[in-house]
């Protein structure tokens, strides 16, 4: 039987557990939403001198699994003086781990837009700090905004691995109340819970912003046959 008195007696720790995951969670996608842009701006404006490494470091990204990660900063990182606390490793972990997908997401988002209308610009004498803050980032965000709420989510759902190193997150908690109680179905029900609405919280923030990058693109771009149109 669902017991729910239980999950009244151990709210302190699955909220502690709560607020562990969101100030992670938190921190390592706004590490990962920073450095990817910092790589992929990179891999653009240079793509002789960081291209390679930029796209080796992606790569390590998605071949290597984040608990793979989490396990050589925590455990690995004091065979080389690296000491970081759990919480800690955990934030690096995601944002190490997010950016290189964050980098080419990114990168998909400024190749997507027509060259023709940054040799427009040039035309026009606009500068290339404007050109790059006025034509390409609006486009380029309105163009990744899904797949980076994507990534969002599933940063977020993997952060539960981030319990392996010792950090007192939502399943670490849970696993601590279910070691004490030899009741399994209400603490995870709850973990479950309280992941999906963060969750649901990211979805509908990023389909918000969506939304408002939508509106503010202009309605109509006149094409070449809208004169004859017109006259016509």
């Amino acid at each position: 039987m669902f017991d729910l008195a239980l999950l009244w007696e151990t709210r302190e720790l699955i909220l502690q557990g709560l607020w562990n995951t969101v100030w992670i969670c938190f921190l390592g996608c706004l590490m990962a939403l920073s450095l990817g842009l910092v790589l992929a701006a990179l891999r653009l404006s240079s793509p002789r001198l960081f291209g390679y490494p930029v796209a080796c470091y992606v790569e390590i990204c998605r071949g290597t699994p984040l608990l793979v990660l989490l396990f050589l900063l925590y455990y690995g990182g004091p065979s080389i003086g690296l000491r970081l606390d759990a919480e800690i490793a955990g934030v690096t972990g995601i944002g190490l781990y997010g950016a290189g997908y964050f980098a080419e997401i990114y990168r998909g988002g400024f190749k997507s837009i027509p060259k023709g209308q940054l040799e427009a610009a040039r035309m026009l004498g606009i500068s290339p700090w404007h050109a790059l803050t006025r034509i390409q980032i609006p486009q380029m965000l309105r163009l990744i905004v899904p797949p980076g709420t994507n990534q969002l989510i599933i940063l977020v759902k993997e952060s539960a691995l981030i319990s392996i190193i010792s950090v007192d997150d939502l399943t670490k908690n849970a696993t601590t109340i279910v070691n004490q109680t030899f009741n399994v179905i209400e603490p995870y029900l709850a973990v479950a819970l309280l992941y999906w609405m963060i969750i649901e919280l990211i979805a509908r923030g990023g389909y918000a912003l969506e939304k408002r990058l939508a509106d503010r693109q202009p309605r109509h771009i006149a094409q070449p046959g809208d004169t004859a149109h017109a006259h016509g």
